[in-house]
């Protein structure tokens, strides 16, 4: 695994995007100034914890990455399917658009999400010159959201698959992540016979591996195995690091993911 430290901040980078032309990193809590329960890098906006806070540590992280806090451009993730093709950056006082993947080929455009147990993917075409952020919880990955984001640079910005460079970022990982039944039969019906390769059974109980679905969803979509890199991180097993919805009880922050073209 990667990390970049400069300025008490920390991040996470993909081996496979660091020889791109591309600013990529998954930022950890570090370095920021947000009191606990959101101690102390958070991005959430709608957690409890005061705005100048998260503006701060917004500003912090834009400008460790040397990208002007306006280039963003962010959404209302609602663990949904909807992919935005964004041409301009979202002005800071506009409300946000629902979407849970973000696609962009222009270098002028920050794409941010923010997370804390689901799924980091970034995508990357480098003969196409398109970048992409998807937020996959358990309902965006059994919708197959990670595969609607690469039907999406397919037909707007005319990608081949087989091009595209995929990473999997940290977040909850099998081992802690016990599911119900129904969310049981949703991975078993959008997977068919490959759910198995995702669905573990542990002392009567079903644990879903949130990093082989979207990887799986990924491959499906033409990716080449090969091209899709797996940080294999868990957030709920290192809180030091990342905020996790589960194992803080919802008490807890939003750590942030951003992705650029290099300019």
């Amino acid at each position: 695994m990667a990390f970049i430290e400069a300025d008490l901040l920390r991040a996470y980078q993909f081996e496979l995007l660091q020889d791109c032309d591309v600013l990529h990193g998954i930022l950890t809590r570090q370095g920021g100034v947000s009191p606990a329960p959101w101690a102390s890098l958070n991005l959430g906006g709608t957690v409890g914890d005061e705005r100048s806070n998260v503006i701060e540590n917004r500003r912090r992280i834009f400008s460790w990455f040397k990208r002007p806090v306006e280039s963003i451009f962010d959404a209302w993730q609602v663990h949904g399917t909807t992919v935005i093709c964004a041409s301009q950056p979202r002005p800071l006082d506009a409300p946000h658009q629902p979407a849970d993947a973000i696609l962009t080929d222009r270098p002028e455009i920050t794409l941010f999400m923010r997370f804390a147990d689901c799924v980091p993917v970034f995508l990357h075409d480098p003969r196409r010159k398109v970048v992409g952020v998807v937020h996959a919880g358990w309902k965006g990955t059994v919708s197959k959201v990670a595969s609607a984001a690469v039907e999406a640079m397919c037909s707007a910005y005319s990608c081949d698959p087989r091009n595209i460079l995929a990473g999997i970022g940290p977040s909850i990982s099998p081992d802690q992540y016990e599911i119900g039944e129904e969310v049981r039969e949703k991975v078993i019906q959008a997977f068919n016979g490959k759910s198995a390769l995702m669905l573990q059974e542990k002392q009567n109980r079903t644990h879903l591996d949130l990093w082989a679905a979207n990887r799986c969803a990924l491959e499906e979509s033409g990716l080449l195995p090969h091209h899709i890199q797996t940080a294999g991180i868990c957030t709920a097993q290192n809180l030091q690091d990342w905020f996790s919805h589960r194992a803080e009880k919802g008490k807890t922050g939003r750590f942030g993911a951003l992705i650029s073209l290099a300019s």
